[in-house]
């Protein structure tokens, strides 16, 4: 039995990943929940038992020894206690972008690179949502015929922002004349092309963690990747139209091959008959869907796809857990 902390344990992800740990009978045999002050002594129910939330503290978060630690609480928050949880010699698995660029921090994703999870020096980074379920497609293809650039554009689902942005969107709906608060534009009945803040190049934070997480997951610096990040006014389920072009041919047929025989992938490709991922359709699963392969004419060769997640699932929290659950089955993912 292993020893987990949660920290950031009242949020969506949080909340996502105490579901996950049940639903996949994870062998917990003591749990500590910390959120902030604010959220201290609410009671969360794991397993049937309700615990009670600790404040986040230096202090307190030394008080306990834990195997892992999930940090689902933001960057700033996992600056400024990965490290020390860390010295505790709890393995940490951190949600955030804190240390996701840093050379001696492996960002992992359990279908794509295990080997880089025992590389570890206390703390793990789980990748960026969008990215991760675009890695879980690319890698079986890759391996196949070498990817040479990826030009993505994302749909992605409001809760990626937490819950106050899943309530501006129900208060929109109701009331289309409400302020946004959390994102730029009015997010009801609407789409943004901005997810988090615009660089100098002006692309987004979003659309830069994209080019830079797959490269460093897929460990090829020759791939190229350009991507566009929207948010549209779905509560839950990140979608990604994604065109590949690669170094030799691979069919569409192919490429349905080695997609339904992947690891963590769900193929529904029968689109004459109306079979192709939605939001919907991946709402509370784990997998990443794909669907809509078709020929790039455009190029010598070339693939389009429609590959859909959950993005508080495979997005982040059952990434996390896969991740744990990588370390204690000693790489037999």
């Amino acid at each position: 039995m292993y020893s987990l902390s949660v920290v950031g344990a009242t949020g969506a992800v949080g909340r996502e990943i105490l579901k996950v740990l049940e639903e996949r009978e994870f062998p917990v045999g003591k749990i500590y929940l910390f959120a902030s002050e604010r959220s201290a002594g609410t009671e969360l129910v794991f397993k049937g038992e309700r615990i009670k939330v600790i404040k986040l503290s230096e202090e307190n978060l030394k008080s306990v020894k834990t195997d892992f630690t999930f940090f689902s609480a933001g960057t700033s928050i996992s600056q400024q206690f990965a490290p020390i949880a860390a010295s505790t010699g709890s393995i940490v698995i951190d949600n955030s972008r804190a240390f996701r660029y840093e050379d001696w921090v492996p960002l992992v994703v359990p279908e794509v690179n295990p080997h880089a999870a025992f590389k570890h020096k206390g703390i793990i980074a789980n990748p960026n949502c969008s990215t991760i379920q675009m890695v879980v497609v690319l890698k079986p293809l890759h391996d196949y015929a070498q990817i040479k650039r990826v030009v993505v554009t994302t749909f992605q689902a409001v809760s990626g922002a937490g819950w106050r942005a899943v309530l501006e969107l129900q208060n929109q709906i109701k009331n289309p004349q409400e302020a946004p608060s959390v994102f730029p534009k009015r997010i009801a009945f609407n789409v943004i092309p901005q997810i988090d803040v615009f660089l100098e190049d002006l692309y987004t934070r979003e659309e830069d963690k994209m080019r830079r997480e797959t490269v460093k997951i897929m460990e090829d610096p020759n791939i190229k990747v350009t991507a566009t990040t929207v948010r549209v006014p779905v509560i839950r389920g990140h979608s990604e139209s994604v065109n590949i072009e690669f170094e030799k041919e691979i069919s569409p047929e192919r490429a349905r091959e080695l997609l339904r025989n992947a690891p963590g992938i769900v193929l529904m490709d029968d689109p004459v008959n109306g079979v192709y991922p939605t939001a919907l359709d991946v709402d509370g699963k784990d997998e990443v869907f794909v669907g809509r392969i078709r020929k790039d004419k455009t190029v010598e060769y070339g693939l389009d796809m429609w590959v859909v997640a959950d993005n508080l699932r495979k997005g982040a929290a059952t990434n996390a857990v896969q991740i744990a659950q990588l370390l204690i089955r000693g790489g037999n993912f």
